[in-house]
């Protein structure tokens, strides 16, 4: 009875991790739609006074979108340094095809955003909007489906998911930073080096690392630099132990502080900002804004500049040589799931607020853009992978016939 959890564990965290994601993706859905269903009745009036309301020197929005998603950015970080030194992404192999597939899966977007923005210069700021995917939807719309996507599809798109958030996390640090205060900044650098000053050291409890992180982040607040930068800052100081033939070293800082995370930003932070951001009034919604640049390059970005990059380098990629095919998966099931990455909801509305933070037409555009895109990719790409029959012989073929 002791024996067989033992053998199991290599691939636990991985299957926890995707149960977490899906379950946390179907609660996610249920606060945006709470959030649309709330900004079109009575009480809209409330939910919108309550967000622009001061508590301290932030507003709540502020505090949602700067201090709560910093903690959604540290796990980020966490699962990108884990998945790099330790996981599916540690060998040059293992990252070619989730690799090209982020990679095409944020260029066509961008493109496809800027032809429809070409004209309007003023609007060009928002490029990167419809470049990012949501994991917490994508794996959501997949645990509907059950075991009939192979495992392989799904660790795929949760590689090209974790690279994803890479790129924009370093979109944002590059593109979206406001005027820099040197003073702030350096304050912010010395707390990264006392940082890694404590991984070299060998200090494995996480208080400190939680407490610098908090100074951390108030540097960064004040830097220019966007406030999240801090999470991803600090997850990279966490200190990971390698051990060889355990991979999923129950012992080590990283592995706590991700497994303790990972159900407070699933179940609390993102549904929050879910809930905060996903709020549109349609009162205010105009024939002309579905068809303004904004809104056309945010959606088709999302639906249509996803599934190409994505399938597109994916195919290419196999085709030259490069990489393989996910295992047990057909063409047709690459194909859905790369619908599935035009779920760019959390990301791609964090980075509309910041493109647009001083014009709430936009931000309005914006949010329209990302319901549209993303639920036309999430219906689509469930469709797909539905009615899409299995590799034969694989062993989801089975549970599908």
């Amino acid at each position: 009875m002791n024996a067989a959890p033992s053998i199991r564990r290599p691939f636990s965290a991985l299957r926890a991790a995707l149960h977490n994601e899906a379950s946390g993706g179907l609660v996610l859905m249920a606060s945006a739609a709470l959030a649309l269903l709330v900004a079109n009745s009575p009480w809209a009036g409330g939910y919108f006074a309550a967000l622009k309301a001061y508590v301290g020197p932030l507003s709540l929005l502020h505090w949602i979108n700067d201090g709560l998603m910093a903690v959604f950015f540290l796990l980020v970080g966490l699962e990108i340094k884990r998945e790099l030194l330790d996981g599916r992404l540690r060998t040059w192999p293992d990252r070619i095809l989730p690799g090209v597939a982020a990679l095409g899966g944020m260029v066509m977007p961008a493109l496809v955003y800027v032809a429809a923005n070409w004209h309007s210069p003023e609007t060009l700021r928002g490029w990167a909007i419809p470049a990012a995917t949501d994991i917490a939807f994508a794996l959501g719309v997949l645990a509907l489906l059950g075991p009939r996507v192979p495992i392989s599809l799904k660790v795929f798109l949760t590689a090209l998911a974790i690279l994803d958030d890479l790129g924009a996390v370093l979109i944002i640090a590059a593109f979206y930073t406001a005027e820099v205060s040197l003073p702030m900044l350096g304050g912010a650098a010395v707390t990264v080096l006392v940082l890694f000053g404590l991984n070299k050291a060998g200090v494995s409890r996480l208080l400190p690392y939680l407490l610098l992180g908090t100074v951390l982040w108030f540097f960064v607040l004040k830097s220019g630099v966007h406030a999240t930068i801090a999470g991803v800052l600090l997850a990279f100081t966490i200190p990971l132990r390698l051990s060889s033939g355990r991979p999923d070293d129950p012992t080590s800082p990283l592995h706590k502080l991700e497994h303790g995370l990972h159900p407070w930003s699933a179940f609390l932070v993102l549904p929050i900002f879910g809930f905060a951001n996903a709020g549109v009034s349609l009162a205010g919604i105009e024939g002309h804004m579905l068809l303004d640049p904004v809104t056309l390059g945010v959606a088709l970005g999302l639906f249509a500049g996803k599934q190409l990059g994505v399938f597109g380098f994916v195919l290419a990629a196999v085709k030259l040589g490069f990489a393989q095919r996910p295992k047990h998966a057909t063409w047709p099931q690459v194909y859905g799931v790369s619908l599935l990455c035009g779920v760019g909801f959390t990301m791609s509305l964090f980075i509309g607020l910041l493109a647009f933070a001083n014009a709430p037409e936009l931000e309005a555009e914006t949010k329209i853009g990302v319901l549209l895109g993303s639920v036309a990719s999430m219906i689509v790409g469930a469709l797909v992978l539905r009615f899409t029959p299995p590799k034969p012989g694989s062993p989801n073929a089975r549970v599908a016939g």
